[in-house]
């Protein structure tokens, strides 16, 4: 992988990174419920569960490439479309909803969650995010389980890391070097945003929350995942050209 392909890469990623999806909602309202050192529990929490959806897809785009080449077009094919559908997605939807208002409902899923999955009444459960601290704290494990959770609960991150990565990676030059470069890529940029989060949350939401500043956030990554799925259906043509 050249450095220009990876700084193609970290700026697209850094830049999907900063829009408020689950795992920043959840560094978001811990950082302002629990405190910044009990959230980086949280954190390392989020960052187990996204390794191991990272590696899941990985793993299986690796055996892929090497047991079934001509999946891998159909992948790049199904990828750019479904890549085109989260950009028409995140365009129509930019103007729905406000970061305060989304960390509330994830606020209230999980708690939904894990009082059915526990069922002990008194796990600690999330509180509302006017709140500068709680009376009874979670544990670290706690913490730690929930970043997990819900970083493993998102699904279609897979599918998501299926369609994104296969534009960086090239699959007939030594795989393993370019899925490190783009596995410290991927979480440089996650990282950094959850401790944005997590430190700056209420500073961040009210600025967000100003006129259509999140709107155009979300557009904007809209207009780079059309932008990618365009290079993939580019090659896909290109490899039934030659």
């Amino acid at each position: 992988m050249s450095w220009h392909l990876f700084a193609v890469f970290f700026a697209s990623t850094f830049f999907i990174s900063a829009t408020p999806g689950p795992n920043m909602l959840l560094a978001f309202q811990y950082g302002m419920n629990y405190g910044i050192k009990r959230t980086l529990w949280t954190l390392a929490g989020l960052s187990l569960g996204l390794f191991v959806l990272l590696l899941s897809t990985l793993l299986g785009l690796d055996v892929i490439s090497r047991q079934s080449p001509w999946l891998l077009t159909i992948i790049k094919a199904v990828g750019a479309a479904y890549l085109i559908y989260l950009g028409i997605s995140s365009w129509r939807d930019a103007g729905d909803g406000s970061l305060m208002s989304d960390a509330k409902e994830l606020s209230a899923e999980v708690a939904a969650d894990y009082a059915a999955t526990d069922g002990v009444p008194s796990t600690p459960q999330p509180r509302s995010l006017s709140s500068a601290a709680t009376r009874i704290a979670p544990s670290n494990k706690t913490l730690f389980r929930t970043g997990v959770w819900v970083s493993l609960s998102n699904p279609k991150a897979i599918l998501f890391f299926a369609a994104f990565f296969p534009k960086f990676i090239n699959f007939s030059a030594p795989l393993w070097p370019q899925y490190v470069l783009l596995t410290i890529g991927l979480f440089m940029s996650e990282t950094i945003w959850q401790i944005v989060y997590t430190l700056g949350g209420k500073k961040l939401a009210s600025w967000l929350d100003v006129g259509n500043r999140l709107a155009w956030l979300n557009r904007g990554c809209g207009v780079i995942f059309i932008i990618i799925a365009a290079a993939l259906l580019a090659e896909v043509l290109n490899s039934f050209i030659a």
